[in-house]
């Protein structure tokens, strides 16, 4: 055959097109649990920084997942505010029930403030205790859209189950620089201290366009608002209000302060 031949330069294309598809196949393949594995350990470093357990980006794999252990895992029934505690290594994926019919609901326009779509009924919540056993730290999962993605991450409340303790967020798409700053500590860490619930009991925590004024009362609920990052920072808010609201934690805030966990 020719080498100038068109059926050569075909074949020759094809032939190369299934060798490179099935070497990117067997990559794939070989690599998931590694990254899965990569996922889970910067899950875990995120939630134990929030949490004040250890500082950001610290830890060795050993030494964060013992650090882990630590915590308890439990399943809230957010139309109740009832739990059950399971198993750290449980399968439980509240993002993969989020798009389940059968394991959550569908949110109409006046109910979906966080523009999220479905809610899980479910939640995945992280519960640490201090030497005497008692509550220390909920840590409790939370999603909203922003500018461009959905947001994941966790807020975390000290035992009173309003004032909080940290932040982090574990997966967003936010324009670096200006809402991507979601991710900066130092932002993170004006949340630290802030009250989730007003007197009347409804979730009155929120960004401040323009910055917070720490004379005036309403400081204690409002963190500074990104700055150029306008719809990113409203998306925050709005995750907040929806997940500590009645649709989200509410209920099972109100247990935790009533008889613990």
């Amino acid at each position: 055959m020719a080498n100038e031949s068109q059926v050569k330069t075909i074949t020759v294309a094809l032939v190369l097109s299934v060798v490179c598809s099935v070497a990117l196949a067997v990559a794939v393949t070989m690599l998931k649990p590694i990254q899965l594995a990569n996922q889970a350990l910067d899950k875990q470093r995120k939630i134990l920084a929030a949490a004040g357990v250890l500082s950001e980006g610290q830890g060795d794999a050993e030494e964060v997942g013992a650090k882990f252990q630590q915590f308890e895992r439990y399943l809230v029934d957010l139309n109740t505010g009832a739990y059950t505690r399971i198993d750290l290594d449980d399968r439980y994926d509240q993002r993969k029930a989020t798009k389940q019919p059968e394991s959550s609901m569908a949110l109409s326009g006046e109910q979906d403030v966080a523009d999220i779509k479905r809610r899980a009924e479910k939640a995945d919540v992280y519960v640490l205790r201090d030497d005497q056993g008692e509550l220390s730290r909920l840590v409790l999962p939370v999603s909203g859209y922003g500018l461009w993605s959905t947001m994941y991450g966790y807020l975390v409340l000290e035992k009173d189950a309003n004032t909080v303790a940290g932040i982090t967020f574990t997966d967003q798409a936010e324009t670096p620089g200006l809402g991507g700053e979601i991710d900066n500590p130092k932002w993170q860490a004006q949340w630290v201290g802030k009250h989730v619930y007003g007197p009347a009991g409804e979730p009155q925590l929120a960004l401040k366009k323009g910055g917070v004024d720490p004379a005036k009362p309403d400081a204690q609920y409002q963190v500074d608002a990104l700055s150029g990052a306008t719809l990113t920072s409203n998306g925050v808010s709005n995750m907040v209000e929806f997940w500590m609201g009645d649709l989200g934690f509410k209920a099972f805030l109100s247990k935790v302060r009533e008889s613990g966990v």
